[in-house]
């Protein structure tokens, strides 16, 4: 089908989103035109505004009156958004969904689970990252269409745009996003690049001028929820400027929703002595009364006045109000000092506390200062720069842009571009100031830049080159602890462009899911396809790539296959495995969900040398083969393997999970003995322990699920019963929801009955076996962080109660209150821990009770008041400062105190503590 007459850009922002639009059949002079958007500004009162805020809003039954949020397409949705969206919100928190792009990118939580508004109250009606994206995308899609029936949006040639710092995974679920939005056909630009190309497309007549002398520019995007740098080379020919881009950034989540999370910070602070801790609802109307606060303050035309008072109200507010005044030195200091400060050439990141920048519950960058960050961008990609300027690079100098495009609302404050512009000249004093390009609009530059790009792509303009920012890898086996990784896709590969790594063939089995390591990066590295690298830091890892490989024929039990792929017109990486044959080929998906422990995958290395003696120990006691031995020699299995492979905490994860696979294939001979089925799951469970960090352990731990409705088989030993929990706990993290929740729905009516504490309360028998193992079975449901939140409170529940009856508190039940409310799950979504005010009452409940009379309260308290910067998941104050005061009293590990103060990722020992067991060498769980 022919494209339709427009070429149209769109800016998806985390604050705002635009549209615009070039009619090719006009020729060279074609104008770009924006899309004024008409949305709800009031209720019953649409306008026609040049952006559409990026925020959605959630009403609450008979809110709004009938018919009042009608729009002139359709009745009205079951969403609100734009600046209606906007406006209620400020008015009534809780229900505003804001920065929804900005939780595209969070690997911390499930982006395709319903999680929006964070924070908000249970009978709010909550709606996935990639959800709201693709209802913004709707109005607009609706409001173009109504604009030009004869010529809808779906129809047009489409341009969206992403960060230059999305991922694989980011950008994959803008598509998702945008296809759910009824957008099929669409290619995804870069928002730094189309920046650049709206420059290009105000100086069509005289670009070769405006840039004479700039060979290097630097252009700067700072938007409300990521900051992106992208290095353009401008060479010469005669028939004008050669544009290459050379480098982008890193994924770096920092913007404007950061500094207006500062200023709420800073006001916060001065009504401390009043106890005024906002709630995570009120927070956000203040982080919103903040930023319109901030954007008069450092705007263009600043008020006559020095500050901007404003008051928020609302009944469950403490103390009914909230009165401030954010003077103009406050946000100077905060915004400009704080995110724009001084730098050196030599000056690294810092790391320190990052309360302030995480309070949204987004995983913000540690450090604040963008200035640092350009820096280390700079110094990331010196050769590349170097070059570009036909210079050489020595010691620590830096490549000296010749000019800088700055981009993002942030930049519609004078104050704060002077400011970049004067830091980013000062590293070169001895040279001129960074002469700075003009641009059109800073909130319409994305939209009409993306949607020039299409022009220029059909022959009418200057193209930027450099193909694609980022090199992608594949892992590989290594030697010893030695891991490499395979080039598929090297910097600078262009869109369309095909490869087939025919020449390096690898086996698959069939009908077993088949996971890879991958990773990806910006560096300045020459690999081309089909090279072999070692991992290094430059390689950053993603989520893995998987596919489960059905053969054609049903005899088939491995295949020799090879990969091929394609950058797509989209920008998003299609990979396939592909039989040497040619008659067959798998696609290979890229894991979506938010998966915490990305970063931890490993490739498989080669095996101990007494591996296989180790094998065959197994095989005599669960092979096909019964061999002569007595209980003994069972009960002696573990110890033999230590014996064959040392100590077996050294054991480290590919010898794990190989032994794991020796074990299961005989895992119908553990009803040969009790001492077997014991044995058993005492080994299961220490293989596959935590159930995830391996490829294939998502597959592992649900095959290893396919035992659990068969119990155990000697149902009257007490020690199989034990050793089943254990095993379902060391391996909780690997189950997949659906398996937590069979195994919590078994557990649940069993542990009601024991944890009663009302002896007058009478349940029903429960038919069937009745499990033994009370202690473990607590241990277990406490270890499933996929359950919902209402079962986690419940059992916490029942755990108070029982120890309100218990003369000591001696078992399982500080360690399970403990992992049941902790503020950071081991491995699951943020999304599911229990609400704020329960980890207060169990804290309060553990306090009162005494650390030293409850085993494992000390610990129990620390995750409970754990320190995350969330404000939705972060107990008050108040109850931080008690927990800090007893465990000091208490002599507790100095760590336990530091994870309660500090934002900081476990050591070893405080893992090994949240599991209940020791991790594998060489895996951390953050």
């Amino acid at each position: 089908m022919m494209p339709g007459p427009f070429i149209v850009g769109i800016d998806l922002g985390t604050t705002h989103c635009a549209l615009a639009s070039i009619q090719p059949a006009l020729g060279l002079s074609a104008p770009l035109e924006d899309f004024p958007v008409p949305q709800l500004v009031r209720p019953s009162e649409v306008d026609v505004r040049a952006l559409l805020p990026s925020t959605l809003y959630m009403p609450a039954g008979p809110e709004f009156a009938e018919g009042s949020l009608a729009l002139p397409w359709d009745g009205a949705g079951p969403f609100v958004v734009g600046e209606l969206a906007r406006w209620q919100g400020s008015r009534v928190p809780g229900r505003l969904v804001a920065s929804a792009k900005s939780w595209l990118c969070h690997p911390g939580v499930d982006r395709q689970a319903a999680i929006l508004p964070w924070g908000a109250p249970e009978d709010v009606q909550k709606i996935s990252p990639v959800e709201a994206s693709g209802q913004i995308l709707r109005h607009l899609v609706q409001a173009w269409d109504a604009a030009h029936p004869d010529a809808p949006l779906a129809e047009q040639e489409l341009i969206l745009t992403v960060p230059a710092s999305f991922d694989e995974a980011a950008r994959a679920l803008t598509v998702t996003a945008a296809k759910s939005a009824g957008l099929t056909a669409f290619s995804l630009l870069e928002e730094p690049q189309a920046a650049f190309y709206d420059f290009t497309a105000r100086h069509r007549k005289d670009l070769a001028q405006v840039l004479d002398g700039h060979r290097l520019i630097l252009v700067v995007d700072v938007g409300g929820g990521t900051t992106d740098f992208t290095l353009v080379h401008a060479g010469v020919s005669p028939e004008g400027p050669v544009l290459r881009r050379l480098a982008v950034g890193e994924h770096l989540m920092l913007g404007g929703d950061n500094m207006d999370a500062a200023l709420a910070h800073l006001l916060e602070q001065r009504t401390a002595d009043e106890g005024r801790r906002l709630g995570v609802t009120h927070w956000s109307q203040l982080v919103q009364a903040v930023r319109t606060a901030k954007e008069a303050l450092l705007g263009e035309a600043p008020p006559e006045s020095q500050g901007v008072s404003f008051a928020l109200g609302g009944s469950r507010l403490v103390g009914g109000t909230f009165s401030a005044r954010l003077s103009r030195e406050d946000a100077e200091r905060t915004v400009i000092d704080g995110f724009f400060p001084a730098v050196t050439r030599e000056e690294g990141l810092a790391r320190g506390p990052r309360a302030a920048l995480r309070e949204l519950g987004l995983p913000y960058a540690s450090d604040p200062a963008i200035t640092r960050h350009l820096v280390a961008f700079l110094q990331a990609h010196r050769e590349a720069g170097f070059c570009a300027l036909g210079q050489p690079s020595s010691g620590t100098s830096l490549p000296r842009p010749d000019a800088l495009l700055l981009n993002g609302g942030v930049f519609n404050s004078p104050q704060l571009s002077a400011r970049l512009v004067d830091v980013l000249s000062a590293l070169w004093p001895k040279s001129a100031p960074v002469a700075l390009l003009a641009h059109g609009s800073l909130d319409r530059a994305v939209a009409r830049g993306a949607a020039y790009s299409g022009f220029v792509r059909r022959g009418m303009g200057r193209r930027i080159g450099g193909g694609t920012p980022r090199a992608y890898y594949v892992g590989l086996e290594g030697e010893g602890h030695q891991r490499s990784a395979l080039c598929l896709v090297p910097r600078g590969f262009e869109e369309g462009q095909h490869f087939s790594l025919e020449d390096r063939p690898f086996r698959l089995m069939l009908g077993q899911p088949v996971q890879f390591p991958f990773y990806s990066t910006t560096s300045d590295r020459l690999d081309t396809t089909g090279a072999i690298v070692p991992v290094d830091d430059q390689l950053k890892p993603l989520p893995p790539i998987h596919a489960l490989l059905q053969g054609q024929s049903d005899k088939a039990r491995e295949v020799l296959v090879h990969l091929e792929g394609a950058l797509t017109e989209i920008g998003t990486l299609e990979l396939y495995c592909v039989s040497q044959a040619g008659d067959e080929r798998w696609r290979l998906e890229f894991e979506l969900r938010g998966i915490a422990h990305a970063e931890v995958l490993r490739v498989t290395e080669s095996m101990p040398e007494r591996f296989f003696e180790a094998r065959e120990d197994i095989d005599r006691v669960f092979g096909n083969k019964p061999m002569a031995m007595g209980p003994k020699d069972v009960k002696q299995l573990i110890r033999g393997l230590e014996k064959t492979l040392g100590p077996r905490e050294s054991w480290r994860l590919p010898t794990l999970r190989e032994l794991w696979g020796a074990l299961f294939a005989g895992a119908g001979k553990r009803r040969r003995s009790a001492d077997h089925e014991r044995v058993f799951f005492q080994l299961a469970g220490f293989t596959l322990r935590p159930g995830f960090g391996y490829p294939l352990d998502a597959w592992r731990a649900e095959q290893t699920f396919t035992l659990f409705k068969e119990l155990v088989q000697f149902h009257a030993e007490k020690p199989s019963w034990v050793e089943l929990w254990v095993m379902w706990r060391r391996v909780a993290g690997g189950l997949s929801e659906t398996a937590q929740g069979e195994l919590f729905a078994y557990l649940k009516p069993h542990l009601l009955r024991r944890l009663e504490p009302d002896p007058a309360r009478v349940h029903p028998k429960l038919k069937g076996i009745v499990p033994e193992g009370l202690d473990e079975m607590v241990r277990t449901a406490a270890s499933l962080e996929h359950v919902a939140v209402v079962e986690k409170t419940l059992l916490g529940g029942w755990i108070v109660e029982r120890l309100r009856t218990l003369p000591s508190g001696g078992g399982p039940w500080g360690w399970s209150l403990g992992r049941l409310g902790a503020r950071a799950p081991a491995y699951g979504s943020s999304h599911r821990v229990v609400p704020v005010q329960t980890a207060q009452d169990w804290i309060r409940f553990l306090l009162q009770r005494g650390l030293a009379r409850v085993d494992g309260a000390p610990f129990a308290v620390a995750q409970l008041a754990r320190r995350t910067g969330d404000r939705a998941r972060d107990v008050d104050e108040p109850t931080r400062a008690a927990v800090v005061d007893a465990l000091t009293r208490a002599k507790a590990p100095p760590s336990f105190i530091q994870m309660v103060q500090e934002i900081k990722d476990l050591d070893a020992s405080d893992e090994a503590r949240v599991l209940g067991d020791t991790l594998p060498a060489g895996l951390k769980l953050e």
